[in-house]
């Protein structure tokens, strides 16, 4: 087996793990944004029942795209989840920094997974130039 025929197999191996790598990484990416939205919703939310007042009425959703009408029975306090399926009871401003200092961390760990994306895109182009260019310089010498 030529050198070129060993490059050709070990780069075709590195672009199945790199099309992997880059797979995973925008799984990540999707589960981020999807976290992100979410803390987005509820700090809109949180600033919005801080501007009500107490018995307010409000809808509160159930899932499947339901909502119960219902009334803000106390604004000043809020039960906020801080992860791992883990809620306390907060005040409103202190559940709102909370939700806020969450999006800024998702912020971070985006802008690094796009960054990683980037690179990894980046390696897999590269490997797939040098295949194309090696597959073709091998079919020049068999036909000689």
């Amino acid at each position: 087996m030529s050198s070129s025929e060993e490059e050709i197999r070990r780069l075709i191996v590195e672009l199945r793990v790199l099309e992997n790598t880059a797979e995973a990484i925008q799984s990540r990416m999707n589960l981020i944004n999807a976290m992100f939205a979410e803390l987005n919703l509820a700090k809109e939310t949180l600033e919005g029942i801080g501007k009500e007042k107490v018995d307010a009425p409000v809808f509160v959703p159930i899932g499947g795209g339901s909502y119960i009408k219902a009334k803000l029975a106390d604004i000043d306090k809020v039960v906020y989840g801080i992860g791992a399926g883990v809620s306390v009871e907060k005040s409103l401003e202190e559940a709102k920094k909370g939700v806020e200092e969450r999006v800024s961390e998702l912020e971070k760990t985006r802008k690094t997974l796009e960054q990683q994306l980037s690179q990894v895109m980046s390696r897999i182009q590269e490997n797939r130039e040098r295949l194309q260019r090696l597959t073709s310089e091998l079919r020049k010498e068999e036909r000689t």
